[in-house]
């Protein structure tokens, strides 16, 4: 976990990643400059391009708030795509089964169905962490593969659209949509949803007894459980919350991006918000910035690529240079901090 990060070390990390991304792309030949001028007009150079930003952002933020939660608890859900998928499946079955009914009956119900979806399969890895010692690194990466197996089946068999041969679900109606938020691009109402929920777990954690319960299991869970914290319900808890924002996110993509469940409704995003919060210090705030700024990278890579024949591949190399950077900053200042004490002692 990035906890105790200072927060001036993750634009420093952002440039040198830059600095080095620049080396590679003039290593292929083309200049850094009209590269990462290319980036930044994909990423904001028109409404259209800046909503494509936010609506990368969009599930990258919820599902990294609910990995940072996760984080601050000293558990790792690394299950986020699973829990994605079932998520949206859930929201896309429950679309078409009211597709006649209003619009706001017809979302709330899809974002209820998608919530409960991710947190059932993230609660399996839960109880069995809790009760069993399983470890939930192990159980969240098998039960991912379960559930884009599972996935798949229901969009080749009993989910699939009957008028096409692809793996789809029938196409959403206008009930099922997300409302736009910009009008004259794409942009729906998901970031606002992401924000909100960002800035309710950061009050959360910040302002409520229950948010110290988390911090302190995640600190000490022995002393948290001598003190008489209910460890294994705070556990549980976060488990089930980060579940229900992936499954929230996988609605939400459904909803406001697809228009019907697919096959490849994710392009990894559960394992990127994993990024997305070590980035974000494991904050809520921080990994809502921490998204946008994945999601800018992410619109403008496309944009740079074709625009300047640069490998979009460059921009994940800055991505996780960028985390990578932070990390060993914090390494370095934890294993330079005991000597600092002995010479006091001195």
């Amino acid at each position: 976990m990035i906890v105790g990060t200072d927060i001036a070390s993750i634009p420093i990390a952002i440039i040198i990643a830059l600095v080095i991304g620049g080396v590679l792309i003039a290593l292929s030949g083309v200049n850094p400059f009209e590269a990462y001028g290319a980036l930044l007009q994909g990423a904001f150079g028109t409404p259209q391009h800046l909503a494509d930003t936010l609506i990368e952002a969009t599930p990258l933020a919820l599902i990294g708030v609910g990995i940072a939660l996760c984080f601050r608890a000293g558990v790792f859900n690394v299950g986020a795509e699973g829990q994605f998928l079932l998520g949206g499946m859930a929201a896309a079955i429950t679309g078409n089964l009211l597709s006649t009914a209003p619009a706001i009956a017809t979302l709330l119900a899809m974002a209820i169905a998608a919530v409960l979806a991710g947190a059932a399969w993230a609660a399996i890895a839960a109880l069995l962490k809790v009760y069993l010692g399983a470890s939930e690194t192990l159980t969240t990466i098998m039960l991912t593969y379960v559930a884009t197996y599972l996935v798949s089946y229901l969009l080749n068999g009993p989910a699939r659209d009957p008028a096409t041969p692809i793996a789809q679900t029938q196409p959403l109606t206008t009930s099922g949509l997300l409302p736009g938020l910009w009008p004259g691009t794409t942009l729906h109402v998901g970031i606002v949803i992401a924000l909100i929920v960002a800035v309710a777990a950061h009050y959360f954690l910040r302002r409520r007894v229950g948010g110290f319960q988390i911090v302190a299991t995640g600190l000490n869970p022995v002393a948290a459980r001598s003190a008489g914290l209910p460890v294994r319900r705070i556990l549980i808890s976060v488990f089930l919350t980060s579940g229900a924002l992936a499954g929230l996110a996988g609605f939400i993509q459904v909803s406001g991006v697809q228009g019907k469940m697919i096959v490849n409704l994710s392009p990894g995003y559960g394992y990127t918000a994993i990024v997305v919060a070590l980035l974000g210090r494991s904050t809520p705030l921080g990994a809502f910035l921490a998204a946008l700024f994945f999601g800018a990278l992410s619109a403008g890579g496309a944009s740079m690529e074709t625009s300047v024949g640069v490998p979009a591949s460059v921009v994940t190399i800055v991505q996780y240079l960028t985390v990578l950077l932070v990390i060993a900053y914090t390494a370095a200042r934890t294993l330079r901090r005991p000597s600092r004490v002995a010479d006091e002692e001195e």
